[in-house]
């Protein structure tokens, strides 16, 4: 929630400093309720972290995809998706299948254990139920308008965007 100052209403917007100072206090608010985000008793064993739940969100959301497609859209190394999969199907999470069309790809999809499956449904849900709510009053120009800004925010913490102005 945006604390506006006492004599303005919050429906009338704010001035870029004033939403830069309601941002740097709500991320990390933000940032501490992700990090506490419970991994079901079914996965806890299993030592996921925070990258895995991006991984596993595309799985579920896009289905099954080739190992270069994920890493393309975790925007990391072919090798480090390599490497989680691998580590994710020793542990029962995914299935790994050569890709018909192209032998010498692989194809990763979620495990068809019904059990982990509906744990990592369960892992994501708090998250998805919560954006959903977030999302439900915006229009989809507004929707589109906050992703494009959390993704300039995130590129621009990690110094991969333009120098922000003042």
């Amino acid at each position: 929630m945006v604390h506006p100052e006492p004599d303005r209403d919050p429906d009338d917007g704010l001035t870029a400093p004033d939403a830069v100072r309601a941002m740097l206090l709500l991320m990390p608010r933000v940032a501490a309720r992700v990090k506490r985000i419970a991994v079901p008793d079914a996965l806890a064993g299993l030592q996921l972290a925070p990258r895995h739940l991006s991984l596993l969100s595309y799985l579920v959301y896009d289905g099954a995809m080739p190992v270069g497609t994920l890493a393309e859209r975790l925007e990391v190394a072919p090798t480090t998706v390599s490497l989680m999969v691998a580590d994710l199907a020793k542990q029962g999470v995914l299935d790994r299948t050569p890709d018909p069309a192209d032998r010498r790809r692989t194809i990763v999809s979620l495990t068809a254990d019904p059990a982990t499956r509906a744990a990592i449904h369960r892992w994501l849900a708090n998250g998805a139920a919560a954006w959903h709510a977030a999302f439900a009053p915006l229009t989809p120009p507004e929707r589109a308008l906050f992703v494009r800004t959390m993704t300039a925010y995130e590129q621009g913490a990690a110094g991969e965007g333009p120098p922000a102005g003042r």
